[in-house]
């Protein structure tokens, strides 16, 4: 009976453990503006957002130009989890991503002060896109 109760706690701890890491790690990962300049190309006079899919969206928040037509840009690599069925309710989006490859969405030109959430199938993960 000892070691059951032993061998949950360890189990118990390392889940635990396991969540605080990645929760950590992707939050330190979204707040930093640098890392959301990187995922923001213009090119030909629309706005590309990149966004990666896997184990979650990768980075969180995204800071855009309004009055720019806007692409989504959603990169999987190995991706089978659930960030890999991706919901954009705002514009109608919604849809299983291929384990790896690219998919384009066309999100139209957003407006100071509207808001693009994205979220997986589960709704464990999600995304926003702030025009400003």
């Amino acid at each position: 009976m000892q070691k059951s109760t032993i061998l949950s706690i360890i189990v118990s701890m390392t889940l635990i453990g396991g969540t605080l890491y990645f929760v950590s790690d992707s939050s330190s990962s979204s707040g930093d503006g640098n890392e959301q300049s990187q995922n923001i190309e213009i090119k030909d006079g629309v706005q590309y957002v990149t966004i990666t899919a896997k184990g979650g969206y990768s980075p969180r928040v995204t800071q855009i130009k309004s009055g720019i037509p806007t692409k989504l840009v959603v990169k999987t690599n190995g991706t089978y989890d659930c960030s890999a069925s991706l919901v954009v309710r705002s514009i109608g989006f919604q849809k299983i991503l291929q384990p790896t490859g690219e998919e384009v969405i066309d999100l139209g030109t957003l407006q100071s002060g509207e808001n693009i959430q994205g979220v997986c199938g589960m709704g464990m993960y999600n995304f926003q896109i702030k025009a400003s």
